[in-house]
């Protein structure tokens, strides 16, 4: 069971894409898997035949215990594990769930308890001694835990208060957002720009790049190439602060925030800096449908170096962003929104934008974040000569 993010203790096998003996190649999608924060696809790591699978779908497995083997046209899979691949079906998934159980800590009663059960059972508070579990001799599950609640929301329903139980995703949000919030030094730093130039390069090209690429190109994508091209002038605001070390990153890989029904994801756009419109728009368009419908992989979450998060298209004028340890800085964007400005001296009206960058103070100081929200307001106000190779 292969570790896919922070802080994961087990994994949920949601299914397998290829059965036993099966060829199978490298790269080539092998499983789903369900972690806390969304089902990934994994692929395989190596060419060869899938052989003694114990991985049961739907069982909450370990990280790190051995659910199948890849082995070479004829080779036997190691001596710890023939017997099992000799047994009949049932008898293989009856062995794959003891051993589950087996991995699990014991409960206070005597029975076993999945070691999500077991925090999830710390975080809401349940006392596990009254927990039935359903599981596979009798240990017991997340989904048990979440069942002992019920009678606490009822008592609250009946006083007119009512509970709502964080999914998975929403607890882990809360965890890594206090945890960031309480030890993350932040500060911020605000900025409004004119959006005219940015508005008139989007209309230049969308249709260009509508009918050559059939993409549509979206101000979150413009910000994205923008953002990663002044980002590699700016090494501080783009690195990560790691064991007391700041880590400059020669790369921009630019998270997204997505909005999705649990929470929100920040998926990865990799190489954004030297990605062209075309590039970031269909890559940003396909992890997006992948977060919304629960299918992402490892790789659209994994080694992000800055994030942008917009809510422009929420009529959100400002707002301020929690930083993602441990990436060094945020933006986060408002919508464009015409407003009475000082051109020359006098009033006019202009198409106005809120950006407001989070910092952490370990890596980087006031004066350079002013001096990257500078250029980034340069390059916002000639898009076109910034980005003039990005449409190609």
């Amino acid at each position: 069971m292969p570790a896919l993010e922070m802080a994961q203790e087990t994994g949920k096998l949601i299914a397998w894409r290829k059965q036993e003996g099966d060829r199978v190649s490298k790269g080539e999608p092998l499983l789903e898997i369900e972690t806390d924060k969304a089902v990934m696809e994994v692929e395989s790591p190596a060419d060869g035949v899938l052989a003694g699978i114990t991985g049961t779908v739907g069982a909450d497995i370990p990280v790190g215990q051995t659910i199948a083997w890849i082995v070479a046209p004829g080779e036997t899979i190691p001596t710890e594990t023939e017997s099992e691949s000799t047994v009949p079906a049932a008898r293989a998934s009856h062995a794959a769930s003891v051993a589950t159980v087996a991995a699990a800590s014991s409960a206070p009663h005597g029975a076993k308890i999945s070691p999500k059960a077991r925090r999830l059972a710390k975080e809401l508070g349940v006392d596990i001694a009254a927990v039935r579990g359903s599981g596979a001799g009798g240990e017991i599950l997340a989904s048990d835990v979440q069942a002992a609640t019920a009678p606490v929301a009822d008592r609250a329903s009946a006083g007119k208060t009512n509970i709502e139980i964080p999914t998975t995703l929403g607890r882990l949000m809360a965890e890594r957002t206090a945890q960031s919030w309480t030890t993350v030094p932040h500060f911020f730093v605000t900025r409004e720009i004119e959006a005219s130039a940015l508005n008139e390069y989007r209309d230049k090209i969308v249709g260009e790049i509508e009918s050559s690429h059939k993409l549509r190109i979206t101000h979150t994508d413009l910000l994205v190439a923008l953002t990663a091209r002044v980002l590699v002038k700016h090494p501080r605001l783009n690195s990560s602060f790691v064991a007391g070390e700041i880590r400059l990153h020669h790369h921009v890989n630019m998270g997204v925030a997505i909005a999705v029904d649990d929470g929100v994801v920040a998926a990865v756009i990799p190489n954004a800096h030297a990605a062209t419109l075309a590039e970031i728009a269909t890559e940003r368009r396909d992890v997006t449908e992948r977060a919304r419908v629960g299918k992402l992989r490892p790789a659209d979450i994994a080694d992000a170096t800055f994030t942008i998060s917009n809510l422009g298209m929420y009529h959100v004028d400002q707002f301020t962003a929690i930083i993602i340890s441990p990436q060094a800085a945020i933006l986060a964007v408002g919508g464009i929104a015409e407003r009475v400005v000082a051109v020359a001296g006098k009033p006019a009206i202009r198409p106005m934008m809120t950006l407001t960058l989070s910092c952490d103070h370990r890596v980087a100081d006031g004066a350079r974040a002013a001096l990257f929200l500078s250029d980034l307001a340069e390059a916002l106000r000639e898009p076109e000569k910034v980005l003039r190779l990005a449409t190609h």
